[in-house]
């Protein structure tokens, strides 16, 4: 009887009174095998957010203090590339001409929007924000990365042909070599950048007894910026790799008119607002359900 009565109610919009003439029970009874069937997990009973994207947008704008955000209800399939609109609207609004500077970092996020497609901005430059790294992993391809953007945006990409991360003897040659030093003076003059957010490992209890002095070093990083890693409160985690890295700083990306964060995965909520809170990015572009993560961790603040 608990189905039928849950179906007759749930299903058939019956009111209790009437399903209690119709099987001759007290209505008392008719909503004790309700309860019953919540209880047993028959009837499961869902709260629906109806606030909308451009309501949450305004909220993660207001509460983060974001210079500019864009959220959107994604698709089932291909959840990054549905970034890739609201991204051009932000770029297309930033008052970007020839001769603009366009900073691009690396990760799935970046890939995705970059391949799903970029606004025409005839004449900017587009420059990688680091250096490259032995890997096939096809987000890892930051040259080819800035390539696309130009071709795109119909702008001149600028290469970076140096390694991402060496020895600091290595990456002080490096820093001489003529090109290197174009790439690089560019990060000063950015005036857009474009950046993932890095979902942090976070060791298991096991791994902490022989974790490198880095690995301890990170142990409370929430995410990271080009491999600068922050804390939820924003603070900066240096690190004994960094020493190595060539890649732009967070003081040049904190002196980036508009420096867009790209990321939909809600457990980067964290990384997200320690990013922010480090000044690293300004904006940001995501998801409906890593948005509402996002003001979910800011509310229990």
């Amino acid at each position: 009887m608990m189905h039928m009565v849950a179906k007759l109610h749930y299903q058939s919009d019956m009111a209790q009174v009437d399903i209690a003439k119709k099987l001759g029970v007290s209505t008392a009874t008719i909503s004790r095998l309700l309860n019953k069937a919540r209880q047993a997990g028959i009837v499961r009973i869902e709260v629906v957010e109806l606030t909308s994207p451009e309501e949450i947008t305004a909220d993660l704008i207001q509460r983060l203090g974001l210079k500019n955000a864009a959220v959107v209800e994604p698709p089932p399939t291909n959840v990054l590339g549905s970034l890739a609109t609201p991204l051009a609207g932000l770029l297309q609004q930033s008052g970007l001409t020839a001769g603009s500077v366009v900073g691009i970092g690396w990760g799935r996020a970046v890939r995705e929007v970059t391949m799903a497609g970029l606004p025409r901005l005839p004449g900017v430059l587009t420059v990688a924000l680091n250096g490259g790294m032995q890997q096939a992993a096809a987000h890892f391809q930051i040259n080819e990365f800035v390539r696309q953007a130009a071709e795109l945006m119909g702008g001149m990409p600028h290469f970076l042909h140096a390694p991402y991360i060496s020895s600091p003897m290595l990456r002080d040659a490096f820093l001489c070599d003529p090109g290197v030093q174009q790439i690089i003076s560019l990060w000063d003059n950015l005036d857009v950048a474009i950046v993932g957010v890095g979902l942090t490992h976070t060791p298991a209890p096991a791994e902490t007894t022989t974790a490198t002095a880095d690995e301890q070093a990170l142990s409370h990083a929430a995410g990271d910026v080009l491999r600068h890693y922050v804390t939820e409160e924003g603070e900066i985690l240096h690190w004994e790799g960094e020493e190595g890295m060539i890649a732009a700083s967070p003081a040049q990306l904190r002196n980036t008119p508009l420096t867009i964060g790209v990321a939909a995965t809600p457990e980067k909520a964290a990384g997200i607002i320690g990013a922010v809170r480090s000044g690293m990015i300004n904006s940001l572009v995501t998801d409906v359900k890593t948005a509402q993560a996002i003001l979910d961790r800011l509310m229990v603040e």
